[in-house]
């Protein structure tokens, strides 16, 4: 197994209460929706990849929405927060909820039966005026989490798109994928447009889909990416690849040494900006063709593309306030950005 795969809880951290974890849950959720919602507001993307990058954060939203009902009541297990430049949990916690729910059967026998359990909740309510028990509530919780989050909707450490047709000018096709890097505990959303010299496409889908799953998995050099899925296809002609890194989510529970964590961290203790003041910061790497070469024998030689980098786009996305603070504290950071941040909604509760 690469270095880079292997998992240990060692860079992540728990938090204090229950409040802070509703706080933190709150945050991610509302910077996803907002995320979302900003990639149709202001087009930053083709309609094409809005559409796939909306699907992807929609099942990241899903998983943060499972972890929040799992860990809600559970005083034992707690959720572990990443704490390198992420905001995400451990990549080990979408893991542990893709486990959970393949043994679903085997927890749902242990709880108690759900009329039994209503039953009681009336009963201290309403007869004996008393709160429900945090152990009550947790086997309540546990009904739903492993009744209702379906298997199917978790966002796993690698996710395959469908290989569609493309408006783009240059590409006849695009195929989209996403994964969730483990040295970084971030995901990643990727593109890569191309042209195909085979008759039918479907013939060779499986073996496209294998090649990014074992070739595309992870942060690398992007033209190393390229270059491999490229000597890998010999049917596929990429004329593009596009790579989105989505965060950090810089915030009070973040704990890299990040300059704009820093900034969030100081204007909070500052009272600049309220608690639950965050920003997401979002890059888009891109490799295209200009040009090809071939590659071994005379009688068995294969063309490969010639890979030019465009220079990195940088965003953030963040309410109004802390777009202000973030132009007071770090001025030069905000000249390098691709173009000024992109406001978002405040977090009310």
């Amino acid at each position: 197994m690469p270095v880079n795969q292997i998992v240990t809880p060692l860079d992540s951290a728990v938090l204090d209460s229950k409040e802070q974890y509703s706080l933190y849950f709150k945050i991610v959720d509302h910077a996803l929706k907002e995320l979302v919602s900003s990639i149709k507001k202001y087009y930053i993307f083709s309609d094409q990849e809005s559409v796939f990058i909306k699907q992807y954060c929609e099942l990241l939203i899903y998983s943060i929405e499972a972890m929040r009902i799992k860990y809600l009541y559970d005083k034992e297990a707690l959720l572990k927060i990443d704490l390198t430049e992420s905001g995400f949990p451990n990549y080990l916690e979408l893991r542990y909820l893709y486990n959970d729910l393949l043994l679903r059967n085997e927890y749902v026998e242990k709880l108690p039966n759900i009329e039994e359990l209503r039953n009681d909740f009336l009963d201290q309510l309403l007869r004996d005026k008393k709160h429900i028990s945090d152990e009550k509530l947790h086997q309540a919780s546990s009904i739903i989490y492993y009744t209702t989050i379906d298997q199917n909707y978790i966002f796993k450490r690698f996710i395959q798109g469908k290989i569609i047709k493309t408006t783009d000018h240059e590409s006849e096709y695009v195929v989209s994928w996403c994964f969730y890097d483990i040295s970084l505990n971030r995901p990643f959303i990727c593109f890569m447009y191309f042209n195909y010299s085979g008759k039918r496409i479907e013939e060779y889908t499986k073996e496209i889909y294998e090649v990014l799953k074992n070739n595309a998995d992870r942060n690398m050099n992007l033209d190393a990416m390229a270059f491999g899925i490229d000597k890998k296809l010999s049917k596929v002609k990429p004329r593009k690849i596009r790579r989105i890194d989505l965060g950090p989510i810089h915030s009070v529970f973040a704990k890299d040494e990040n300059v704009i964590t820093h900034a969030v961290m100081t204007s909070i203790v500052a009272k600049e900006t309220d608690l639950s003041s965050f920003v997401l910061s979002l890059n888009v790497d891109q490799v295209h063709t200009k040009g090809s070469f071939k590659e071994g024998k005379f009688l068995s030689s294969q063309e490969l593309q010639i890979w030019n980098a465009e220079k990195s786009e940088n965003y953030l996305f963040a309410s109004h306030r802390t777009i202000q603070m973030l132009y007071d504290k770090l001025p030069m950071l905000m000249d390098t950005l691709t173009t000024k941040p992109f406001e978002v909604n405040e977090l009310t509760n």
